[in-house]
């Protein structure tokens, strides 16, 4: 199974009078979800599912960026939210075994723990700025897993080429 971890984009600041779970995204944060969205497709590495953490941030990360890819809407998984186990989601991720790349739109340090915990990496570090994009190899329940790639907002800012004029002498 390849696993796309889609780190929530940029949200209200902490200290929300309805606590941490209601903060919603900033528009930075949907344009980092809808760029997200349109870079994974332009790349040809779309999921067929995306499930997501039941905080609102992730939620509406999960719904801007399966609008942006074109997918269908996100599914919530519980186990998804902040403090989720590495070996945890590994064996949740079994039951979704018929798919072959999934979406996880979630939390820090969740996904940088993951990336860790399922490359046996020890010691090192890696991180996950908010709107980034990650890709790994695992055969859940496994956690022999290959890290492909990890893609930060800022490489997938629209590009401009050059474009030479051929008619010109």
């Amino acid at each position: 199974m390849e696993l796309i971890l889609l780190r929530h984009g940029k949200a209200e600041p902490h200290g929300h009078p309805h606590g941490d779970s209601e903060r919603a995204l900033v528009s930075k944060g949907v344009e980092q979800a809808r760029r997200a969205g349109a870079y994974l497709r332009m790349a040809g590495q779309l999921p067929e599912i995306i499930l997501t953490s039941p905080l609102l941030r992730a939620k509406q990360t999960a719904e801007v960026f399966s609008v942006a890819a074109h997918l269908p809407g996100p599914v919530v998984q519980s186990w998804l939210t902040i403090g989720m186990h590495p070996d945890l989601a590994l064996r949740e991720l079994a039951a979704f075994s018929e798919f072959k790349r999934v979406c996880l739109v979630g939390h820090e340090p969740d996904f940088s723990s993951f990336i860790a915990w399922v490359t046996n990496g020890e010691g090192g570090a890696v991180e996950m700025r908010k709107g980034a994009i990650a890709l790994i190899e695992v055969p859940p329940p496994s956690r022999a897993g290959i890290l492909r790639f990890l893609i930060p907002q800022r490489m997938m800012q629209p590009v401009t080429f050059y474009q030479p004029n051929l008619d010109d002498p």
